[in-house]
């Protein structure tokens, strides 16, 4: 019997996680499923595992293929997908028991629905920031401005029917992240959503600097995705207004920018700044803290030590 539900995973030196990763989908509810695991050219002993687990369970696929990234890993597991139905977790996230079970529960209870997605949860931040967070309801008169602005649920909080994804064409593989995003955009404006406000899925984190060191480049193919839309759906500039779809653009890159800035982040929030100067973007006290980003790293880093040591002192005087 075919499976219902496929669910590709990408894996790239995932080998200390993909006990818990995998253990997680043998644990769902719904078992009519097929698993299909991409090898990205892992170095480590992530193969080794694969076979041996494949070796144990028939619905586990396993590929292997030089190392191209996570876009070209999951379009090759797509190609040998079965089911009706699909979903993306990756090689170091786990879903909550019933996650397949209450997404297709979702989608079949909504035929005209393309896209089922869920609440998730941060593990591994710490400080606060792990709080479970249910996305909002999108289906609504400004689905395409919400989307636009972003898509609040991640590669493993949704389950897809597999049609739509391949009459898309996948995911793009000159976007080396938000790849998620940029499906998410074409798709959630074309297809009807339904959403199920639970705490499905959880996104892992492995150390301080997974999030650090991607800040610049995920802001910008963010913002890359949200223009390659836009390029494609022109009307959708007309019915937002060139202002609306700036601030939507423009304006949340440099959002991202000021965020890197005051984290100190400098190489990330430089990279930023320049791609914003570039569209003209900016009121003039945004031009104050982006120009130095033109100037060497070295010297843009002692105006702002010359700049935080005159707020110290401003401080001490009070």
């Amino acid at each position: 019997m075919n499976a219902t539900i496929s669910i590709v995973m990408p894996c790239y030196n995932a080998a200390a996680h993909l006990q818990t990763s995998i253990g997680s989908v043998l644990a769902q509810t719904l078992q009519n499923w097929e698993l299909i695991i991409v090898d990205d050219g892992s170095t480590d002993q992530s193969w080794q595992i694969l076979q041996q687990l494949a070796a144990q369970d028939p619905r586990i696929q396993i590929v292997q293929q030089t190392n191209a990234g996570a876009a070209t890993a999951r379009n090759r597991a797509l190609r040998e997908t079965r089911g009706a139905y699909t979903a993306f977790l990756d090689s170091d996230d786990t879903w909550h028991p019933e996650f397949l079970e209450a997404m297709m529960i979702a989608l079949a209870s909504d035929p005209d629905a393309g896209i089922a997605y869920c609440g998730w949860q941060n593990i591994g931040l710490g400080q606060g920031r792990d709080e479970p967070f249910i996305p909002p309801e999108y289906e609504n008169s400004d689905k395409v401005e919400s989307l636009l602005g972003g898509c609040r649920w991640p590669i493993h909080g949704a389950l897809v029917r597999t049609h739509i994804i391949k009459d898309a064409g996948c995911f793009d593989e000159d976007l080396s992240s938000c790849m998620d995003y940029d499906l998410w955009l074409r798709l959630g404006t074309t297809h009807r959503l339904v959403r199920v406000p639970r705490v499905l899925a959880y996104y892992h984190h492995h150390g301080g600097e997974q999030i650090t060191r991607n800040r610049a480049r995920i802001a910008l193919n963010h913002w890359r995705a949200q223009r390659k839309y836009l390029r494609a759906n022109p009307d959708v500039i007309d019915a937002l207004g060139k202002n609306r779809t700036k601030q939507l653009t423009n304006g949340e890159l440099l959002h991202r920018g000021y965020v890197c800035y005051w984290k100190r982040d400098l190489p990330s929030a430089r990279k930023i700044f320049r791609a914003v100067m570039k569209q003209g973007y900016g009121t003039l006290i945004d031009w104050k803290y982006m120009l130095p980003a033109w100037l060497p790293e070295s010297w843009h880093r002692r105006l702002i030590r010359r700049v935080d040591n005159k707020s110290r002192e401003n401080k001490n005087l009070v």
